[in-house]
């Protein structure tokens, strides 16, 4: 089976995560997407989910590098739900944080992937 677009979609938002081009990033999202920042924290809106990237890299001391396992997308008419293991590698921290997340896309008018729902907590929202 081939792989999906969308694998090179969240791989290159990942590489301007990791290169914290933000501007770059919010390419990647709608303008009314939803950022799980965490647990109980959600960001809405391109400007609010940039500051929320800000946060993040301070947060680890802009040594975040982002990667992504394996990945299942489903797709229904022009929306994709994507389950994907990301890789959050951290100076100082032997071993990645691996999240199970869930990603929902829409595909836009002029054919693009955009996200939607960035969710790198996937269901384990439903243990906080």
């Amino acid at each position: 089976m081939a792989e999906h677009e969308l694998r090179q979609v969240i791989e290159a938002a990942d590489r301007a995560i990791t290169a914290e081009d933000f501007d770059r990033v919010m390419d990647f999202y709608t303008d009314d997407a939803t950022l799980v920042v965490k647990p109980g924290l959600n960001a809405t809106g391109k400007v609010a989910i940039r500051k929320a990237f800000v946060a993040i890299a301070a947060h680890f001391k802009n040594t975040l590098k982002v990667r992504q396992g394996r990945m299942e997308v489903i797709e229904g008419g022009d929306t994709a739900l994507v389950l994907m293991e990301s890789l959050l590698d951290v100076e100082g921290q032997p071993e990645p944080i691996v999240r199970r997340a869930t990603y929902v896309f829409r595909r836009s008018a002029d054919g693009r992937w955009l996200c939607v729902v960035d969710n790198s907590y996937g269901t384990s929202l439903l243990d906080a």
